[in-house]
């Protein structure tokens, strides 16, 4: 069993700051439109997480939230990049459609190579890059021919993975990547969060992984980011910390319960960019 955390590198994160926040629809079962939300403690939580990236020497990149689209927040829905190759997004719901081409439009004007969804994906919230593979979720949002599409843009295997518990609608709140070192990846998720097949494969592929308990998903603990040492977690996910710290990562406790309202975390809130050239992000 790996007890050794590869140790951090630096990481690439575009992040929006949550200004228009609010929940105004409901398309999952952490949204509750007859809720509260406070639009000022969620900038304050977002900030809080973004300086928690630059103190650990990150960069972070922004992009201008738009009036009208308050889940643009969770930028790992807006794309996934890799090689410098940005896979736009398409979302399911008509709610949060403009977001894909806002994303699309701040990568094209910074010279990045972009492509035009084709096939319904959310992003990072379904494809998570691992060593030098691709993790992919289906079953509530992203469609399994958008697996073929991102194989074929990024030219790396990917994982078809089904999730069949609404309340973990995106791969991201069910699986978090630990260490994409291809020598040794490794990742924590929650099983109920799966089909059996699905898990089944997840256990060959990673024998050795942390197993999140049923409090660790409830406080979508799994919607973390790691730079292969420090994982940036809820705090509510006690048991998750523990066993990260067994095996050598160091937890790091940062609150996002205002943007759970809207069923996201620190990981929905952050869009890692994998810049040609550069070594595979956790």
């Amino acid at each position: 069993m790996t007890t050794t955390a590869p140790g951090a590198t630096r990481r690439h994160y575009l992040m929006c700051e949550p200004r228009f926040y609010t929940v105004s629809y409901e398309i999952n079962p952490w949204m509750d439109k007859t809720r509260y939300t406070d639009v000022d403690l969620a900038v304050r939580q977002w900030r809080t997480l973004r300086d928690t990236y630059l103190d650990l020497g990150h960069r972070v990149d922004t992009i201008e939230p738009v009036d009208g689209l308050p889940d643009m927040v969770y930028a790992a829905n807006g794309a996934t990049v890799v090689d410098g190759v940005v896979y736009s997004a398409r979302f399911r719901y008509p709610e949060r459609g403009p977001e894909g081409p806002a994303y699309q439009k701040w990568f094209a004007d910074r010279g990045f190579v972009t492509h035009t969804a084709a096939q319904v994906n959310e992003g990072e919230g379904d494809l998570l890059v691992v060593g030098n593979m691709v993790l992919a979720g289906t079953g509530f949002r992203t469609d399994r021919a958008a697996h073929a599409e991102a194989q074929e843009l990024f030219g790396r295997p990917v994982v078809s993975l089904e999730l069949v518990d609404p309340h973990y609608y995106h791969l991201d709140t069910a699986l978090a990547v630990l260490s994409s070192d291809p020598q040794d990846p490794q990742i924590a998720y929650y099983p109920p969060a799966f089909s059996a097949g699905s898990r089944s494969v997840l256990q060959q592929l990673f024998p050795d992984a942390v197993i999140a308990t049923e409090q660790d998903a409830v406080a979508l603990g799994l919607n973390a980011v790691s730079d292969g040492q420090n994982v940036v977690v809820a705090p509510a996910a006690t048991d998750l910390a523990a066993a990260l710290r067994e095996r050598g990562y160091t937890p790091i406790p940062v609150e996002t319960t205002e943007l759970l309202k809207g069923g996201g975390g620190a990981k929905c809130c952050t869009l890692e960019i994998r810049p040609a050239g550069a070594p595979t992000g956790d």
